[in-house]
């Protein structure tokens, strides 16, 4: 009896961890939808900024225009802008971005070149910190739930100065892609300095998450937005170079923005899948000690039968 005892409580204490993943799976799940409204919210300003960015293209080339944010120069030195999650049970999200930005340090090393973190989520920079590798600033309580302008705007200040003040030759941001529920990857992208061939041809994607037969399931659509070039009689009160010079950092906040939504809503999406496939896990377990403990109840029972007929017969 003490063996169906220790599969009694074995059985009750995976039904309670089943309970727990399940409900993890669907907060997730609802601040999915929360993360996929703040995109949406936050798209109308990222249109129209790409707007005045072609207009202003349409009056002057961007490539000869002297902006200290498009200026490229020789890179001796690379700063590398790392976003990970604060909080694990999110499968190999916060593995797989930390390798990510082991190898871009390795590459850099081995072609001469001196690089350091900048580390956003405290994941990667509880990873970094016990290495011996050069972290020049930490961002504590960046990876909220529902990333901000403000959060963005602090990062852009800290990486702009570096930037400008020539500590830093380049800056790269590695964060993780928004993909599907099930698929996310880590990309680079160079951040500092700018190229002006991506400032009018932005890659921006809708995804909004649906429940279709009880299941989760993203659908994803190219966002198309009209730009139309500037009328040749338009008067600008200002230089179009200062104007353009002003907005740049406004294009950097909002690059910086959009990489902290895809990497909360990768993490929260790789959530989902890591407690989804746990709950399925323990259902299969709880499916198996059932199975054992009817089989351990049988066998106890007939063994009790077996000794009542053999004590009864003379």
């Amino acid at each position: 009896m003490a063996n169906l005892k220790g599969i009694r409580d074995r059985i009750k204490s995976v039904s309670n961890t089943r309970k727990i993943t399940e409900a993890m799976r669907l907060v997730a799940a609802a601040r999915v939808r929360r993360a996929q409204d703040q995109v949406n919210a936050t798209r109308p300003f990222a249109d129209r900024l790409a707007q005045v960015f072609f207009r202003l293209q349409s009056r002057l080339r961007l490539e000869d225009a002297s902006l200290p944010l498009l200026r490229e120069r020789q890179v001796k030195k690379v700063g590398i802008l790392v976003v990970s999650g604060d909080r694990g049970l999110c499968g190999s999200y916060n593995s797989n971005i930390i390798k990510k930005a082991e190898e871009r340090a390795q590459e850099l090393s081995d072609q001469g070149i001196v690089y350091e973190f900048y580390l956003v989520g405290r994941k990667a920079s509880q990873y970094f910190q016990r290495r011996k590798v050069p972290v020049a600033h930490v961002f504590n309580d960046m990876m909220k739930q529902i990333p901000s302008a403000t959060d963005a705007a602090q990062i852009a200040d800290l990486v702009l100065s570096a930037f400008l003040a020539e500590k830093v030759d380049r800056i790269e941001l590695i964060y993780t892609r928004f993909v599907s529920l099930i698929n996310s990857r880590p990309v680079l992208q160079t951040l500092l300095p700018l190229d002006p061939k991506t400032l009018t041809t932005p890659e921006d994607e809708v995804f909004r998450l649906l429940v279709r037969g009880g299941e989760f399931t993203v659908e994803r659509s190219k966002v198309e937005s009209e730009l139309l070039a500037a009328p040749q009689d338009m008067l600008f009160e200002q230089d179009p170079l200062q104007i353009l010079d002003a907005l740049l950092p406004l294009y950097l906040n909002n690059q910086l923005l959009r990489a902290l939504q895809e990497s909360v809503a990768s993490e929260l999406a790789a959530r989902m899948t890591a407690m989804n496939n746990a709950s399925d896990n323990a259902s299969e377990l709880i499916k198996t000690l059932t199975l054992v403990y009817n089989k351990a109840r049988q066998a106890a029972i007939t063994q009790e039968i077996i000794e009542v007929v053999s004590g009864a017969m003379p």
